[in-house]
């Protein structure tokens, strides 16, 4: 299970993604800002283009898993936010229930955290749901700490979220 490869997404990628989108949104509906239908719904070229967008460049990125063909096994991104210039946004973090526990976490939240750094920012921020406690600790592991912020879920207003950031 170690034959893998945590690189950048590349356009080529998003057949792959797509599938691992779809589990995603499948297996665990409230942390990501999308639907199932939504996902689903979105063309082969609309998964294209947004990887084409994250490929490159220091605003946008995604990271994968790749375990050198076959199913993705992981997926998380980065990105820059206008209020705080010096933070990166991680965003949909996610890996396939068969690798969670392991190293997988932490090679993907470092090469979003590389990146961050490349593009001068010293600080990640994500957001956890409030009772996903797995989360919670396997961030804390990683070096996050709650930030005490509690914020409503964006799609789900009866949820909270609670704000971790680290520094780089």
């Amino acid at each position: 299970m170690e034959n893998w490869t945590v690189r950048r997404v590349t356009p080529a990628d998003a057949g792959r993604l797509r599938a691992l989108r779809l589990e995603m949104l499948a297996d665990s509906p409230l942390a990501f800002l999308e639907t199932l239908a939504q996902a689903a719904a979105r063309s082969h070229e609309g998964y294209a283009q947004r990887l084409r967008m994250s490929a490159d460049g220091p605003e946008l990125s995604q990271f994968i898993v790749d375990p050198g063909g076959g199913p993705l096994l992981g997926h998380a991104g980065g990105t820059a936010i206008p209020d705080e210039p010096l933070v990166t946004v991680v965003f949909s973090v996610y890996l396939t229930p068969a690798t969670r526990g392991g190293k997988l976490l932490a090679q993907l939240v470092e090469a979003v955290a590389d990146w961050s750094t490349a593009a001068g920012r010293h600080e990640l921020m994500l957001e956890v749901v409030v009772g996903n406690g797995r989360a919670v600790r396997a961030y804390e592991k990683l070096g996050f700490e709650d930030t005490g912020v509690r914020l409503p879920h964006p799609t789900v207003p009866v949820l909270t979220q609670l704000q971790m950031r680290r520094k780089i």
